[in-house]
């Protein structure tokens, strides 16, 4: 099945300008052009489109993206060089993830004692 680019707008949220720019920069390969050099998506589009935007989402920067791309078209043979690109990049994210886990805390403890405290003001008995 092939969609155009307003179907992949739809199906993946991203602008025809993002998609254009991923594709000209090498980080959306694989995209087909019909006769009139108009382009035709598929579904393993939409799939490298959501593997890009879950990269993005967790701080991979478009070089690293591009380079993962560029591996990933060299075939089989550099299938370790990329699960270590993943790997790499799984343990920044969950280093991220850690530390946002604290500062929630800190937010949490926060929050507690405001609810001590105005509980204290309008004299009403804290629940545990």
């Amino acid at each position: 099945m092939s969609y155009t680019m307003r179907d992949m707008q739809e199906k993946t949220g991203l602008s025809a300008p993002t998609l254009r720019y991923y594709e000209k920069e090498g980080i959306l390969p694989f995209v087909e052009r019909n006769e009139h050099d108009h382009r035709l998506y598929n579904d393993q589009n939409i799939e490298w489109v959501k593997f890009i935007l879950a990269l993005r989402a967790t701080g991979m920067p478009l070089v690293e993206i591009k380079q993962y791309v560029e591996s990933y078209k060299k075939g089989e043979s550099t299938i370790s060089e990329r699960r270590n690109m993943m790997l790499q990049h799984k343990k920044k994210v969950e280093a991220g993830m850690s530390q946002t886990y604290l500062h929630l805390e800190r937010i949490n403890y926060k929050l507690a004692l405001y609810d001590t405290l105005e509980a204290g003001l309008n004299n009403k008995q804290i629940k545990i």
